[in-house]
């Protein structure tokens, strides 16, 4: 017999936009039972878990708590550790995994929402800084895409002539091409070894992580596409502490996976949210694929809502570390 968190997990994989609501207030329920540092977080708050019978009125547990405390529920027994990014000296998050499968089947299926199967791609990620480091969510996942896409797929550390060259003869081939990279690293490689994708993907995932000077997604974007001779970036945004991911879409705006929603809340009053469309504000996210952690994280990233299912990330907070997917200043 299942238990309520793999009872849950099914629901979401078999799930549409309009089980969204009763799956986040289930979830609700049961965390504020069964997680004792949200527990403990909404008890600080004051607040009477009886009294939410809404989404709007569900609490959004600070992004913080991910590199204080273990955020699971109680009788979790974690499968793998996912960590995030970070300078020498600062405290990083740490996202403990309960279902690793269920991560990566997730993963496949939002992945082939947007793009089609991994099979038919050949996928090569340039990945350096996340590949210098351990436990990485965004290497576990593209590992994962590179054992299911085609057989040349792979990564690339600084090997860049070499990824250049593979390029030039998957192209020769009339091969589909994901090109997946860490922002600066797509730079440096589009000054020292330009080469069209044209018909292709070039997917990046944001962020200099230090190597070179932030600068504004539009800027990155215009380079790149000269560079790498095609006529659209696509992007792609998570975070060590979500389960879900989101891609852009045609008009560069992310799309919410039916597994994910963006709440915002005005930047300086986190407990009033932002009803206007197109108004800034801070992200708030409820990923229902958290079950074994939490579902509803108040995130550092500042941003805007177009429509009901899409979203902008238009930079970080204040005093926020620079870390994360697709964080560039607008």
């Amino acid at each position: 017999m299942l238990n309520f968190r793999d009872a849950f997990r099914a629901k979401v994989l078999s799930m549409d936009r309009t089980d969204f609501d009763p799956l986040a207030l289930e979830a609700f329920h049961y965390q504020s039972r069964h997680n004792t540092v949200y527990a403990a977080y909404l008890s600080h708050l004051g607040i009477s878990v009886n009294d939410i019978t809404t989404v709007t009125q569900i609490p959004f547990l600070p992004i913080e708590f991910f590199k204080s405390h273990e955020v699971l529920c109680t009788d979790v027994v974690p499968e793998s550790v996912f960590e995030s990014s970070g300078t020498t000296g600062q405290i990083t998050s740490k996202h403990l995994i309960e279902n690793t499968l269920f991560y990566d089947q997730l993963a496949e299926k939002i992945f082939s929402i947007h793009y089609g199967s991994l099979a038919d791609y050949e996928i090569l990620a340039l990945l350096p800084s996340y590949l210098e480091r351990k436990n990485a969510s965004l290497v576990h996942m593209i590992d994962n895409f590179v054992r299911k896409a085609g057989k040349d797929s792979g990564f690339y550390l600084h090997n860049q002539k070499e990824l250049a060259e593979k390029i030039l003869e998957l192209t020769d081939q009339q091969c589909k091409i994901i090109l997946i990279g860490v922002t600066f690293a797509l730079l440096k490689m589009s000054e020292n070894f330009p080469i069209s994708l044209q018909g292709n993907i070039l997917m990046e995932t944001g962020g200099m992580k230090g190597r070179r000077k932030e600068m504004i997604r539009q800027e990155v974007h215009e380079l790149l596409k000269n560079g790498f001779g095609v006529k659209r970036i696509f992007s792609e945004y998570g975070m060590t502490e979500l389960t879900s991911q989101a891609y852009s879409n045609e008009s560069g705006n992310f799309v919410m996976p039916f597994s994910m929603k963006v709440m915002l809340r005005e930047i300086n009053d986190p407990f009033s949210p932002v009803l206007l469309w197109n108004k800034a504000g801070g992200v708030n996210i409820i990923d229902l694929a958290n079950i074994h952690s939490c579902c509803f994280i108040e995130t550092k990233d500042i941003g805007t809502l177009v429509g009901k299912s899409e979203f902008t990330i238009l930079g970080r907070m204040d005093n926020s570390d620079i870390r994360g997917c697709n964080l560039m200043v607008v």
